[in-house]
């Protein structure tokens, strides 16, 4: 080709914004136009629902799969008032407004957290409903801006949108996924209620109910019964502020006769291997443990050091921390990066196990013998 043939000039780029751009490249925005990104479309309208539990303008999000290929989600906060409605039509109608996080009372459910508008861009129909305010859409376009109707669902906001079949490879949503990332949820959130209704089975409704009042306590119970661990020891937790990384966090492990692997999240994201309150958890354990090995045994230093990765081998566990300012790394943001975190992780799960060990002599002995001084003697 020649470089006549090359030319071109502003005349000849076309600049996609706002809903446009999005239906262009929904990729983009929610990963993937096949059920990932299905399911991303969900977490987002979920996501706000929590949150304003989280706020304390809520208690409860139910979310239901419509035998039509709809999904609905409802809160049971007031949802009332034309403040309100306006800051969901913002919300709906304006890229970024209400996406990512504000603060550690947020959660993030989704992967990318781009907002209600990208949900609205990217579904044939979409209704907003408060108790005495409704708007609706069509692919992000309001389709009757004079309408304003009661609210048929009482108190509360529900939302209800219909994935585009245009944009998606499939509008079929998995009732297992979407369960067990719910259930995540309320693990992660202490005092939050969430269901999950299917209405369409032709064999009837399905429905599912999420409530842990120990919270992560309750998550390393339940992972370690589904890797089929049989011990008897207790599942140590406990919380805690720290102003030095600007957040809290809770923490609960429990050694297994079939560990399951160490989970981290940070407001309520998924983190991966590598992540600096994980890596503070593993420290802050192996150097509880060894101290109280020596202090109990007399252990000599070469013997523990060869097997510190063992004692972090045996745990179920679960570290979730809520930051104001996490530092999300990679590209899927699922690498927490925060330097503070580590050391303040380290510190508290290093004190908090020296005071459990003391109060708790029997259990620890046995922790120590099993997890500390087999694997010294094997190695």
């Amino acid at each position: 080709m020649s470089a006549e043939g090359m030319e071109y000039g502003a005349g000849d780029i076309t600049v996609l914004e706002g809903r446009e751009a999005v239906r262009k490249r929904p990729g983009m925005y929610v990963g993937s136009t096949r059920q990932r990104g299905l399911h991303h479309l969900v977490s987002e309208v979920v996501g706000r629902a929590v949150n304003e539990v989280l706020a304390g303008r809520a208690g409860s999000v139910d979310v239901t799969l419509l035998s039509d290929g709809g999904v609905r989600v409802a809160d049971d906060g007031a949802g009332d008032g034309e403040s309100h409605g306006a800051e969901l039509e913002a919300e709906l109608t304006s890229f970024g407004v209400g996406s990512g996080f504000s603060d550690r009372r947020t959660a993030v459910v989704g992967a990318f957290s781009v907002g209600l508008f990208v949900v609205n861009a990217l579904s044939s129909r979409l209704t907003a409903e408060g108790t005495r305010w409704a708007k609706e859409y069509e692919r992000g376009v309001e389709a009757d801006p004079t309408a304003i109707a009661g609210a048929a669902r009482g108190n509360g906001t529900t939302m209800s949108f219909w994935p585009d079949a245009e944009i998606f490879e499939t509008t079929w949503c998995s009732f297992a996924l979407l369960a067990e990332r719910l259930r995540q949820l309320a693990f992660l959130n202490r005092g939050l209620t969430i269901s999950l209704t299917d209405e369409r089975p032709a064999d009837g409704v399905r429905a599912v109910l999420f409530r842990f009042p120990d919270g992560i306590r309750d998550f390393v119970a339940a992972l370690d019964a589904e890797a089929g661990g049989t011990t008897d020891l207790d599942v140590i937790g406990f919380e805690r502020e720290d102003p030095r990384m600007a957040g809290t966090m809770e923490v609960a492990l429990r050694w297994s006769d079939s560990p399951a692997p160490i989970r981290g999240f940070v407001n309520s994201i998924a983190t991966r291997e590598g992540s600096t309150h994980v890596d503070g958890f593993r420290a802050g354990v192996t150097a509880a443990v060894t101290a109280y090995a020596r202090e109990r045994a007399g252990a000599v230093a070469p013997d523990l050091d060869a097997c510190a990765d063992r004692i972090v081998e045996g745990l179920t566990a679960v570290v979730s921390v809520k930051l104001d300012q996490p530092e999300l790394l990679g590209a899927t943001r699922q690498l927490l990066g925060n330097a503070a975190v580590r050391i303040c992780v380290e510190e508290a799960v290093r004190e908090h196990l020296r005071d459990w060990f003391a109060a708790h002599p029997e259990q620890a002995a046995r922790i120590v013998d099993d997890h500390v001084t087999r694997a010294a003697r094997r190695d």
